[in-house]
């Protein structure tokens, strides 16, 4: 087994998790099995109570981690499936080796942070990085590890060490580490800094680490000299100097770092068995960079949410929409709208916000509306549930925007007007939304309906069931601690609210509909966790599609390349031997 550590320095959230992906991408196209660990110094035990506002959004597995979306990264760059043991944090660490100590495990020994918890930390990696995750049970050869935050910080410290015995514990040839700097560029002077860069990898080396890379973070190419002199003060090779500049879209990072001769280093450093034939996934990459750059044609959508001054809050959702929107050929535009600001108190307090908000609304292509959690903003969300049903436009609610959904025509349609979520309003005298029996209320973390659960249809002839490519069932990742009411269903189906996707019980609703309207979509699962560059997520490949205003062709010629199928059966999606040919998106002219 081969590590590769990822560490960054001089500022969090410099792109570690992208240049992480990206390596495991280069290393895949070379036709090894690649996994990713994500470790996270937070003493949380996962991210699943977080604010989104804290760390962006909560990433859910098939097994029901919540996890760092880091990890939505890894899957979707290297199209394989974690577990949540692939995100290590502080407080995994300690509670196992607590656990432990309280079982009497440690002998009467005095438990210390070196070398009990820093044993816990390298045997969790050795563990974790043997574990199939391309879903044939085959053991990984290369495990990449990102270490979160930045190099100094106190909370990394033993992380950082147990690295450190970690090297000598797997042998040189085994192990190697990226360190991701920052080259700043003052706007006053225009000159490239190295100083930030120099500070970072000497902290690191008096830690007992060597970078064999330094990947510099920079806003334009790096000059020659500056090379140079990084490689003379951090001890490294010029050629080991790899230049991260800003580039015009994340699926270049992969054919930068390749152009750079990363490859060829990893071979010789970790002594990797890699073939040297022309590697076609690279060719895919460049492909789709190509394809996005050249795009003409524009579509826009309306996110219609609460945590919208931080877009990496819904980081899937744009990443789905843009999966979608390249593989119809447009350009993405998305409209962030504060679901608040659509509310009258805000036409009393701030109009010109109002206005501003409607404008938005009222000039997109489609609406979309989010999960989320609270009661800030959902009359919000209702009023633009109501615009987009009323005027026809292309809708899709996910989780609370399906539930939302389901409240806004109990109380415009079905004449409820008191209809709500008992999240809302546990009074409701018409609660169309409950909350699960399985939900205890005393305990905030893990205690939702968590993971990969099965959605049977229920209608041979809905416009998902069509998108999906006409399957009996279909196998989604849900996070939710409330459900629609299915005591109520026959009301709404009357009307022309369909549920037409089901749990396998047929208890909970999955899947709405509306009729004699041409895309009013809302699924109870999340289904932009499972997208990817070349196979965009059904329910946001339709809102994509309706958009557009090519959903009606695409459904009349079969969808015969449904988006799912846009890699061959055999490849999984994910084998250096894809033919080019199976590479064509739908054609949907």
């Amino acid at each position: 087994m081969k590590y590769i550590l990822v560490t960054g320095g001089v500022i969090s959230g410099i792109g570690k998790g992208i240049i992480a992906s990206s390596v495991g991408t280069i290393l895949k196209s070379c036709g090894l099995r690649v996994t990713a660990i994500k470790i996270d110094p937070y003493i949380n035990i996962d991210a699943g109570t977080f604010s989104p506002y804290e760390h962006g959004e909560v990433f859910v597995l098939d097994d029901g981690g919540e996890v760092d979306l880091d990890l939505g990264n890894y899957e979707r760059f290297l199209d394989i499936r974690l577990t949540r043991d692939n995100n290590l944090t502080t407080g995994k660490i300690y509670q196992s080796v607590i656990n432990k100590e309280r079982r009497g495990d440690y002998l009467g020994k005095t438990v210390q942070v070196v070398p009990h918890i820093t044993d816990a930390i390298q045997e969790w990696v050795m563990r974790q990085a043997k574990v199939s995750v391309d879903g044939d049970g085959v053991e990984p050869q290369v495990c990449v590890i990102e270490l979160g935050g930045t190099v100094g910080d106190i909370e990394s410290m033993p992380f950082i060490e147990a690295f450190r015995q970690f090297q000598f514990k797997v042998k040189k040839e085994n192990f190697c580490n990226i360190h991701v700097s920052l080259v700043p560029q003052p706007s006053t002077t225009g000159e490239q800094k190295t100083k930030p860069t120099q500070n970072s990898v000497r902290e690191l080396r008096g830690l007992g680490l060597s970078p064999d890379l330094i990947m510099c973070r920079c806003s334009t190419p790096l000059e020659t000299a500056v090379k140079e002199k990084i490689s003379m003060f951090c001890h490294v090779e010029p050629t080991q100097v790899i230049c991260v500049h800003d580039v015009s879209s994340i699926y270049r990072v992969p054919l930068l770092l390749e152009a750079q001769g990363v490859v060829g280093y990893f071979c010789h450093r970790l002594d990797l068995p890699v073939e040297t034939r022309a590697r076609k996934m690279l060719t895919k990459w460049k492909e789709m960079s190509d394809r996005s750059d050249r795009l003409l044609e524009h579509v826009s959508i309306a996110l219609v949410g609460k945590y919208t001054k931080l877009s990496d809050s819904y980081a899937s959702v744009i990443k789905a929409l843009e999966h979608s929107a390249l593989a119809i050929n447009h350009k993405l535009e998305v409209k962030y709208i504060d679901s608040a600001d659509l509310e009258a108190m805000t036409l009393q307090e701030e109009p010109v916000k109002y206005h501003d908000a409607w404008q938005k609304l009222c000039s997109a292509d489609g609406v979309l509306v989010p999960g989320g959690f609270g009661v800030r903003g959902t009359e919000g969300k209702i009023h633009a549930i109501k615009w987009a049903r009323e005027k026809k436009k292309p809708f899709l609610g996910v989780c609370l925007g399906m539930q939302l959904a389901v409240c806004e025509f109990a109380r415009n349609v079905l004449g409820w007007p008191d209809a709500n979520s008992t999240e809302f309003d546990p009074e409701s005298k018409h609660p169309v939304v409950i909350e699960m029996p399985e939900h205890n209320p005393e305990q905030m973390g893990g205690t939702m309906r968590l993971g990969k659960r099965r959605t049977i249809f229920k209608s041979s002839n809905s416009i998902m069931r069509k998108l999906y490519g006409d399957v009996e069932f279909v196998d989604e990742r849900h996070r939710h601690r409330f459900e629609v009411n299915p005591e109520l269903k026959h009301h709404f189906e009357e009307k022309g609210l369909q549920f037409v996707g089901q749990d396998v019980e047929g208890e909970r609703m999955e899947i709405i509909e509306l009729e004699d309207h041409g895309y009013f979509v809302g699924v109870q699962y999340h289904p932009e966790f499972t997208s990817r560059p070349i196979k965009p997520s059904p329910p946001y490949f339709g809102l994509l599609l309706a958009a557009a205003g090519k959903l009606q062709s695409y459904l009349l010629k079969g969808c015969r390349l449904s988006p799912r199928d846009t890699y061959s059966d055999r490849s999984g999606g994910s084998s250096p031997d894809l033919e080019m040919s199976d590479l064509k998106y739908p054609s949907l002219s």
